[in-house]
């Protein structure tokens, strides 16, 4: 039920800004709905109009849309002011049924002046306003809400500080920006204004607030512990999540921004680029040089280096011919290989050129304008640039042109995968860039492109014979539904509003596209920026499944918005050659991908700015492996970085590698689960350890899926770290998986060679893995499974495997497996649509204590082989993936540890519907 303060609360009744102050509002007219409640909000005293002009009329809408989620929107009553377009961002709908007596939060209310909360059933308080009153301006908005005492915080993303939030004097802004170097304390390329509150035994729940304008959310313990939002318009549309646990927790985000898309089965595969390629002849030598070293490399990327003097759907004709470019992709092609290259939203101004991407553009009028008419320019990699304008109707059908004629099989390059980039989107010129030409001019944009060569240096055994040798004699850097219109209210100042958030870029304007421009449909850029990328993302992932509609695509951006994941992943940026880099990486992809629901996420492996090291570069592969996206990328400048440069980089790689492919249909489960639900593919390890108040600040360890812990080595010239191992059991991958016991407490690990890195399975979880690598995706499908069964401390284990075609949209059969282990039985229960042609082949019990004394079904022995070092009981056998199977038990009990309080027999037996095979089994000592 829905209650009222009876207790009108004085704190905090004035918002007191220099010598102002703010009355907040009053409510009434109060009006209970089937789901929730609807009220007048009225300005509670004379305006105060510090940052813009005090609205005096607002409504406010409560809706429980289900028994997690709660929808609190506060608007102006004429609906004009600008709120998030539905066809950009489509917001969930209440279930059937949905009210606050079959909820688990309450919301509560102040009439005058006027604040609210949000609380569990059980009274615990999640959200509180009474500190402060409202303040609803054109220009600015304020609402704090009240936390506990050193709350344990994440979320509020994109940035690059700790994964735990700070909470004494933060600033965090929104306002997506090119970010060289990304910085740390400052605003990125993304905008995801979620947060999620994680308060132990008494649960977890996130915040969402729906708001693309700029926003400077503020924490700090000054006079309370409080976390305050500053928006610079907009509207408050928040949603409330209750969790409890973070993995519902995450669930409820993903029910909200949606799930995020699948990609093809070959998008998890080991990719490879960087930005300086000199022409397509160094390109197949990078492709020749992996084959030879024997490191597997799924998809070779080209940076913009392909283009003619940086204009996006060109080819250079001397170093990057169209001819040569359709060569190398079929060669990639045959090799079971796949292509990408990159495209940006800045497009070639070039009205006197024969450039068909500019001209149609042009034509189809789909270019932002200024007040006056005319084409916007800015100053990006071509030079003076134009912007298309994603809210244009025509622009889908241009962008569709475009990729169907560059990216054609028939004629163009013939790409499996897209990159989009500087779609915040980036501008060079600083504001109010008066003289795009002469800017673009004094500062050599396009740069010069390197020396043309008319054949490969050097042989390039495999390729075509114009690949092969003939007989014949400055550094850039990238920068760093309702009756009101919701357009967006006059008057404004839209390039310095009156409050400044805390842009690293300086104004508003400065580095990006000018605010004041107007959109197609009346939008301004002062409202929508912070969607541009996200836009383009969408566009360019309707634009490539234009080209292969039946395929999955898999589309990689840097600039994201809240529900980006539904159409792409993301790469963290431009980041640096440096161990600070490699480390908050990690906390970077904890983030979009168990909060933010973009799970194809990862960094520039081995950095992207500066000189790598050969020891940084040797640790990041094998970090990178465990990253959902790895691909290793460095710009222009730097000293090559492919992995096989240096001996100990390349054994990394293949040691690193050979895992990551052996895990790899482990992984692309969890990825499919997660789109089917939210579920984290990535989990922190308070997401799994949720009661254990020592993994709350853990951000340099975290679990690839639910059961592998990955521990890396985050210090230079070390061979040691210390890690955290919860009060669990854990298996040593590196060590033939004997048996570690966490005792909740820090350890260190020793002599960690610069090729590994530290990999702990959880004990209760079951990993289907291939029983081998291979060279690519294509053929490790072929591979067998090796299934691993890694006991708990209760004797029990569990765990999924999802198997479809790896590529088609719509999929016409599926095979969904749960394993589960309860230490008397092993179930193989699911359903078995698709036919993967392979079987179990190799099936692992770990932590057994001997060999087990006899294996029989049906009379018929068989055999096992033992480790008692590792104390791994591994059976080879031939089980089809074609029906539900169990184990039984049998034979004298040999359990004598104290995990258990009944003991487990010895002996498991496997009855299958086609194979007849034996499984031994003995609990193991701890």
């Amino acid at each position: 039920m829905l209650f009222r303060s009876l207790v009108a609360i004085s704190l905090g009744a004035v918002l007191v800004v220099g010598q102002q102050s703010c009355p907040g509002y009053r409510a009434s007219n109060v009006q209970q709905t089937s789901n929730g409640l609807t009220a007048d909000l009225t300005l509670a005293g004379s305006a105060c109009n510090i940052y813009g002009t005090d609205l005096p009329n607002l409504t406010l809408t409560v809706e429980y849309q289900t028994a997690n989620r709660l929808h609190v929107l506060i608007e102006d009553r004429n609906k004009t002011v600008y709120q998030v377009p539905n066809d950009i961002f489509s917001r969930p709908s209440s279930s059937n049924g949905a009210s606050s007596s079959n909820s688990v939060l309450r919301f509560t209310y102040t009439e005058s002046p006027f604040s609210f909360a949000v609380a569990r059933s059980d009274g615990e308080a999640l959200f509180n306003t009474s500190g402060s009153p409202l303040v609803f301006e054109s220009q600015y908005l304020n609402l704090r809400t009240s936390l506990p005492t050193n709350p344990n915080l994440y979320g509020l993303g994109e940035h690059s500080d700790s994964f735990r939030l700070n909470t004494t004097n933060y600033t965090r802004t929104f306002w997506n920006r090119d970010a060289y170097s990304i910085p740390s304390g400052t605003n990125l390329y993304g905008t995801h204004p979620t947060y999620i509150d994680h308060r132990g035994e008494n649960g977890t729940h996130a915040v969402i607030l729906l708001n693309s304008n700029g926003i400077e959310v503020k924490i700090n313990d000054t006079a309370g512990q409080y976390l305050e939002y500053n928006t610079l318009g907009g509207v408050f549309d928040f949603y409330f999540l209750a969790g409890p646990t973070p993995v519902e927790t995450s669930n409820q985000i993903a029910q909200v921004v949606g799930t995020p898309a699948n990609i093809p089965y070959s998008g998890l595969g080991f990719h490879q680029c960087r930005y300086g390629y000199r022409d397509v002849y160094e390109v197949a030598g990078v492709v020749l040089n992996y084959s030879q070293a024997g490191i597997p490399l799924e998809t070779m990327w080209t940076d913009i280096d392909y283009m003619y003097s940086r204009w996006i759907f060109t080819v250079d004709p001397d170093r990057f011919p169209m001819p040569k470019m359709r060569e190398l992709v079929s060669h990639l092609h045959a090799h079971q290989q796949k292509y990408t290259v990159m495209v940006d939203p800045a497009t070639a101004y070039q009205p006197n050129a024969s450039y068909g991407a500019f001209q149609a553009g042009v034509q189809q009028d789909i270019f932002l304008k200024t007040s006056n008419g005319s084409l916007y320019q800015g100053v990006v990699w071509p030079g003076p640039t134009v912007f298309p304008d994603w809210f244009n109707p025509n622009t889908q059908a241009y962008w569709n042109q475009q990729f169907n004629s560059f990216f054609s099989a028939d004629t163009g390059i013939d790409i499996d995968f897209l990159w989009i980039d500087m779609n915040e989107a980036a501008n060079f010129c600083n504001w109010p860039c008066s003289n795009p030409a002469q800017y673009a001019a004094d500062n050599k944009f396009p740069p010069a492109p390197p020396p043309v060569r008319n054949s490969s240096p050097i042989a390039l055994p495999g390729f075509p014979p114009d690949f092969q040798p003939q007989n014949t004699s400055s550094k850039v850097k990238r920068q760093a539904p309702s009756s009101g219109t919701m357009k967006g209210l006059p008057g404004r100042n839209l390039v310095s509003p009156p409050y400044q958030i805390q842009n690293a870029a300086g104004s508003l304007s400065n580095k990006t596209i000018n605010t004041d421009l107007i959109h197609y449909n009346g939008l301004t850029e002062y409202d929508t920026h912070n969607l541009y990328g996200t836009m383009m993302s969408n566009h360019s992932t309707n634009a490539m499944m234009s080209r292969r509609p039946e395929q999955r695509t898999m589309v990689i951006t840097r600039s994201t918005f809240l529900g980006a994941g539904k159409y792409v992943g993301h790469w963290l940026g431009d980041n640096i050659s440096d161990w600070p880099h490699y480390r908050i990486s990690i906390a970077q992809m904890l983030a979009f991908s168990s909060i933010f629901q973009i799970p194809m996420v990862g960094s520039d492996v081995c950095g992207f700015g500066g000189n790598t090291t050969e020891q940084l570069c040797a640790r990041w592969m094998t970090l990178g492996a465990f990253y959902p996206f790895y691909r290793n990328h460095n710009e222009l400048g730097s000293i090559s970085q492919e992995a096989y440069r240096w001996a100990s980089v390349a054994a990394a790689s293949r040691y690193a590698i050979d895992i990551r492919y052996r895990m790899l249909d482990y992984f692309y489960t969890a990825f499919y689960e997660q789109t089917v639900d939210g579920t984290p593919s990535l989990n922190p390890l308070f997401y799994i350890y949720p009661n254990d108040s020592n993994t709350f600040a853990v951000d340099l360890q975290y679990f690839f899926g639910k059961a592998v812990l990955l521990s890396p080595v985050t210090e230079e010239n070390s061979t040691s770290v210390d890690v955290y191992l919860p009060n669990d059991i854990f298996y040593d991958w590196n060590n033939g998986f004997s048996p570690v016991r966490g005792n909740g407490a820090a350890t260190t690990l020793h002599n960690i060679s610069y090729e590994q890195i530290p990999i702990h399975i959880r004990g209760g979880t079951i990993l289907p893995l291939r029983v081998n690598s291979s060279n690519t995706t294509t053929e490790l499908r072929k591979q067998g499974f090796h299934l691993l069964v890694a006991q708990g401390l209760d004797g029990t284990a569990s765990g999924t495997l999802y198997i479809d075609d790896g590529l088609s949209l719509t999929q016409p059969s599926q095979t969904y497996i749960s394993f589960s282990w309860d230490g008397q039985r092993l179930s193989m229960n699911g359903t078995y649509g698709y036919a993967a042609g392979v079987s179990i082949s190799r099936i692992s019990i770990l932590g057994a204590s001997s060999q087990p004394q006899t294996i029989t079904y049906n009379g018929n022995a068989l055999s096992s082989q033992y480790n008692s070092s590792t104390r791994v009981v591994t059976i080879l056998a031939q089980i089809p993936l074609t029906g539900n199977a169990s184990l039984t038990i049998s034979g004298p009990a040999a359990y004598t540890g104290t995990a258990r309080a009944s003991k487990s027999p010895n002996l498991v037996v496997l009855a299958s519907s086609s194979v007849l095979v034996a499984l031994a089994y003995v609990m193991g000592i701890w």
